[in-house]
């Protein structure tokens, strides 16, 4: 009998030695189940002419030929790829919706010896269950917000932060986009659906009890959205900005975005469309930096005259509280060891509820 998961922190730890996604890798590849590995028992060809066949033709021939695909492949995944399991393996199979494809896959392990079992509701439960958790229950955890102007280096502070034992939430990273107009990374973004698995898995693994440092973003990282519960949190999340000389962050933000700044034609295509909003003399003044090979001054220029007039409306418009306000002179690797020691000392002073509210500074 498959086995009913009723919440998300039951799948995550479902305890099985493997989990098998058995759909087609467009399929797996849209989102999966986290570790989870994939043997399709259709692939993508092979499932759009069974769909095929039973929408024009008969169901009774498209579950026939089915049948031979599925048992087919099977067969090919247990001599290729599953000989070497152990008689006392334990897989997980799930499916689309936990039906024909699971099932037939799960009965062909359990003949063999393996103790198999698959889900019930397959692929469609587990997205259930990540969309409740990120768009219906509350947020358990505390947020506080990592704030500041471009180039103030928050999410390398992230970094720094984890490695101290701070809990974090690096959103962009997850997001694979650094959240601004020239963000894009050279790994393209996750489908949403995919987003909201790690976003979900980052968040279940984290203590509630303790609070959880997160960069202050938009509602969305490059196309990807933020769920409501988390953006709503994040907007009235106590904040911890960093501030820091526009020089230094001109020459952190030359090393940071050294890809898309030493590509010039890709790099003016995404700056045209500002035209609109910010002039044509400011643009092509941009452009005259670029030709000249001038990446600090352009930095410099693009934060003057667009990234920080942008960051100054939006931190209006949210209005949340400022608990601590760290200045650094540089943003050099010694500079920021010494504001990730900052905001560690600020995370202990708010460790209360009561407490937060204070403002201080180094």
């Amino acid at each position: 009998m498959a086995i009913e998961y009723t919440s998300l922190a039951d799948i995550l730890n479902h305890g099985f030695d493997t989990v098998i996604d058995v759909r087609s890798p467009a399929e797996y590849a849209e989102d999966h189940v986290p570790g989870a590995i994939n043997l399709p028992v259709l692939d993508d060809e092979e499932r759009a002419r069974v769909g095929t066949i039973y929408k024009q033709q008969s169901p009774f021939l498209a579950r026939k030929i089915g049948a031979a695909l599925v048992f087919r492949n099977a067969a090919d995944h247990i001599e290729l790829r599953l000989m070497d399991r152990s008689g006392g393996w334990r897989p997980l199979v799930y499916c689309w919706r936990g039906g024909q494809r699971s099932g037939s896959f799960t009965w062909l392990l359990q003949q063999i010896g393996w103790r198999a079992d698959s889900v019930q509701g397959g692929y469609q439960t587990y997205r259930r269950l990540v969309n409740r958790y990120l768009y219906n229950d509350a947020l358990p955890h505390r947020l506080i917000a990592l704030d500041g102007y471009t180039g103030t280096a928050k999410t390398e502070l992230l970094g720094l932060l984890r490695v101290r034992g701070v809990q974090v939430i690096d959103l962009e990273g997850l997001a694979a986009h650094r959240g601004s107009l020239l963000g894009e990374m050279s790994d393209p973004q996750p489908g949403q659906k995919a987003f909201e698995t790690r976003l979900a898995v980052e968040l279940t693994a984290l203590d509630p009890t303790r609070p959880v440092v997160v960069e202050a973003e938009s509602s969305k990282i490059g196309a990807r959205i933020l769920p409501p519960s988390l953006w709503q949190a994040m907007k009235v999340a106590p904040r911890i900005e960093i501030v820091a000389p526009i020089e230094a962050r001109a020459r952190y933000l030359a090393r940071a975005y050294e890809d898309i700044l030493s590509d010039s034609e890709r790099l003016q295509c995404k700056l045209r469309p500002l035209k609109a909003h910010r002039g044509r003399d400011v643009v092509e003044g941009w452009f005259s930096l670029i030709e000249a090979g001038d990446r600090v001054g352009l930095t410099r220029a693009l934060m003057e005259q667009h990234y920080d007039p942008s960051y100054a409306k939006s931190r209006r418009a949210v209005g949340a509280p400022v608990v601590a306000r760290i200045k650094t002179p540089g943003l050099e690797p010694a500079d920021l060891e010494d504001v990730a020691a900052g905001i560690e000392r600020v995370l202990g002073e708010v460790g209360q509820e009561e407490e937060i509210g204070v403002k201080s500074e180094k």
